[in-house]
């Protein structure tokens, strides 16, 4: 391949927009490399002929493209990047708070920035639970704190870029700061960093030093994917102009689906049900007998496995060798293998985290939450720069007279 006509050159040849070409891109109807630098598409002239004189490809049934160009992430068959840095060596150089500037800045902040919520926001969000059943769910109690917190900022439709990074480290800080502390739990010093202070909202023990390492990890490595579906929900949100806790809010909304950030819950259950090793293939021949799929394996995008969750698994495996949950999680990655079913994804990475480290149920959804949240954030601050996202849709139903 000779990667030589710019975008618009091939755009206008195959008498398309931009956005469709892109389209192309992202179903493997069309290559593209990289100019020098990195910044623009290149296309293969060849290969673009060879399109326009084949006609326009049909979409497949069931497909649906919504491309957005961004800045932002950059995801490959097998590699992940937050601004143009490869996101496993930021999870294993850089801490949660600077890889959260960055995909919200474009750069490294020279100073941590304060990474706390109000006394006003704090109040609300603690008695904003006051109502809620014991036994709910952290990711529950989120959506219910972040709506309180929001009613104490005045200056929430302040979209400058410089209020919105300032109210994200709010948002932020104050979802892990209204989880009640585990009974048992260390007292933190001020300014502890957010893997600390989260691992205190999920986890009685106190902190290996490996295992805090893990989930500070985990949550670069969750920061941003690009437009998943609770990325495309709050991005839609924040193109309408919503303040940055309303983004916040839909992209809660759309996270937990069991498809979503959801799924980890699925793996932390199947986790939970394996007694033991040996107890694995029961537990995985059971789920598969009933027609249903190992939670926290395949991934739509990475297709020979989720690059986040061999990193996290390491990160684990170096952490407690001789966890009795971790031979569990090794025993089952061992019996999906062994039926040649999907690679794990990061959910199984997360749930297995949750499980070696103790902590409570739903952690999976919670450290999920928590790290996309500064995500959604950065794809706020491109889209409040832009027009309104409204997709159309195809009527198919019935033509009443």
């Amino acid at each position: 391949m000779r990667y030589e006509m710019t975008a618009a050159d091939a755009a206008q040849r195959l008498g398309v927009k931009q956005a469709t070409l892109y389209a192309y891109v992202s179903r493997g109807v069309l290559s593209r490399g990289r100019a020098a630098g990195g910044r623009a598409s290149l296309f293969d002239a060849d290969e673009v002929e060879g399109l326009a004189l084949r006609g326009r490809p049909r979409r497949p049934a069931g497909a649906a493209d919504i491309i957005v160009e961004s800045r932002i992430t950059e995801i490959t068959a097998d590699q992940l990047r937050y601004r143009g840095f490869d996101a496993i060596e930021l999870a294993r150089t850089r801490t949660f708070e600077e890889v959260a500037e960055l995909l919200w800045t474009g750069g490294f902040p020279a100073s941590p920035g304060q990474w706390q919520a109000t006394p006003g926001a704090l109040a609300a969000g603690h008695a904003a639970q006051a109502a809620l059943p014991e036994g709910t769910l952290p990711l529950e109690r989120f959506q219910v704190i972040v709506p309180a917190m929001a009613a104490t900022d005045a200056l929430r439709l302040e979209l400058d870029p410089v209020a919105v990074v300032a109210a994200a480290r709010g948002i932020i800080a104050g979802l892990v700061d209204c989880l009640a502390p585990q009974p048992a739990g260390p007292i933190l010093p001020a300014g502890t960093p957010i893997a600390g202070r989260l691992w205190a909202r999920l986890c009685e023990r106190r902190a290996a030093p490996g295992l805090l390492r893990a989930l500070s990890a985990a949550l670069v490595l969750l920061a941003d994917h690009e437009l998943a579906a609770s990325t495309l929900a709050a991005r839609a949100a924040a193109s309408v102009r919503a303040d940055p806790y309303a983004v916040v809010a839909t992209g809660l909304g759309a996270v937990g689906g069991a498809l979503h950030g959801g799924s980890s819950l699925g793996a932390e259950t199947l986790l939970a049900a394996a007694h033991s090793p040996a107890d694995v293939p029961r537990v995985v021949g059971e789920l598969l007998r009933r027609g249903e799929k190992v939670p926290g394996f395949g991934h739509f995008v990475y297709k020979s496995g989720d690059p986040r969750a061999i990193e996290l698994l390491e990160e684990i495996r170096r952490a407690a060798p001789k966890s009795g949950q971790l031979a569990i999680a090794e025993a089952i990655l061992a019996e999906v293998s062994q039926k040649s079913l999907p690679e794990p994804n990061i959910d199984f990475a997360i749930a297995t985290l949750a499980r070696v480290a103790g902590m409570i149920r739903g952690a999976g959804e919670a450290i999920f939450a928590v790290a996309r949240t500064a995500g959604w954030i950065a794809h706020a601050l491109e889209a409040y720069t832009t027009d309104p996202i409204r997709p159309r849709a195809v009527y198919i139903g019935p033509v009443n007279p």
